[in-house]
């Protein structure tokens, strides 16, 4: 290669390796400052969570052995009711309040929010009875005796009505495997049931709704609920020998997870559920949870070159993103 004088540039590729090298330790500074920043801020936080669970912790152990004692001899119904009927009614709670937005379009404020303008404004009541009534099925026909089940599996690794709760940092890193065993089953598994023959008999169901709504997060074949629903959620406690507490505490996170990824509203200061959003209008992007395995895959490319991915951060104002990142008007035919 030669220079406009026509001479050779012999230090042109000293220069990219320069380039480059400099890039490297760039990257390297702002990642090791960020990782330590994490690091301190997580300490700090974790620190301060660990007082009021140590000043509070006496309170919490003497309301478990007031419980265990209450159904002594009856730890099997103590369980079902914490795995079960605690998770279900943070569920119906969480989703029958956006329910209110979703058929009377009210609170205004609240559907300033929604994700795709003029969907769901207001919902088709018979599509959302048949929902419901799904949901229902799925909870107290499929999972209860799911959860019947995971009793005695539990039992074989340790007692989840033991008298000890875990400790808060035990809970914390139960949290973490949960998240990172729900990510990798619930991505893989999803991706498998958008297989055409799958899809056409399992998965399309809960694809009816390309804009969905919380209640609708449970709305699903039996088979897609045990396989991408459950079983995502159950085998982290399985593995870990997990206390009642640790168990009720993450099935009820993963509840109003899942409602919030499905509500089709982005509201301030709740994570951004643009991600499983745009999962549901376009089926061939973003299949995973928390995305990690998508960015691996290459499933979220598509995704990344959308304004949707402009607004798929926590929304920590008032002014909805999709007035702040409206969408590119669309050209006319």
């Amino acid at each position: 290669m030669k220079g406009e004088a026509g001479r050779p540039l012999h230090n042109e590729k000293p220069k990219q390796e320069g380039h480059v090298w400099g890039s490297m330790r760039r990257t390297a500074f702002i990642l090791g400052s960020g990782l330590l920043l994490l690091v301190a801020f997580w300490n700090s936080v974790t620190w301060h969570l660990q007082r009021f669970w140590g000043a509070s912790g006496y309170f919490w152990q003497a309301q478990w052995e007031r419980l265990l004692s209450t159904f002594e001899g009856k730890e099997w119904t103590l369980f079902i009711l914490g795995a079960t009927q605690v998770p279900v009614f943070f569920f119906w709670s969480f989703s029958g309040l956006l329910l209110v937005v979703d058929t009377t379009g009210k609170p205004n404020f609240i559907s300033r929010y929604r994700i795709q303008v003029g969907k769901n404004d207001p919902v088709d009541p018979v599509k959302l009875r048949k929902a419901i009534q799904t949901v229902l099925f799925n909870q107290f026909v499929i999972s209860l005796p799911l959860l019947v089940f995971l009793y005695p599996i539990l039992k074989l690794w340790g007692d989840p009505c033991r008298q000890e709760l875990p400790t808060f940092h035990w809970f914390l890193l139960e949290l973490a495997i949960f998240t990172l065993i729900e990510e990798v089953l619930f991505y893989y598994s999803h991706r498998l049931l958008h297989h055409p023959t799958l899809y056409k008999k399992i998965h399309k169901k809960h694809h009816e709704w390309t804009a969905p709504i919380g209640v609708i997060s449970l709305y699903a074949h039996p088979v897609e609920h045990v396989a991408s629903n459950m079983l995502p959620a159950m085998v982290g406690p399985i593995i870990m020998g997990s206390h009642l507490s640790s168990i009720t505490v993450w099935f009820s996170l993963a509840f109003i997870i899942t409602i919030i990824s499905h509500c089709g509203y982005h509201l301030p200061f709740l994570p951004s559920p643009e991600f499983h959003d745009y999962h549901h209008l376009k089926f061939n992007q973003c299949y995973g949870v928390l995305g990690v395995l998508d960015h691996l895959h290459g499933t979220d490319t598509v995704f990344k070159q959308t304004k949707a991915y402009e607004r798929h951060t926590i929304l920590l104002g008032f002014t909805p993103l999709s007035e702040s990142i409206p969408d590119p008007p669309k050209k006319m035919e």
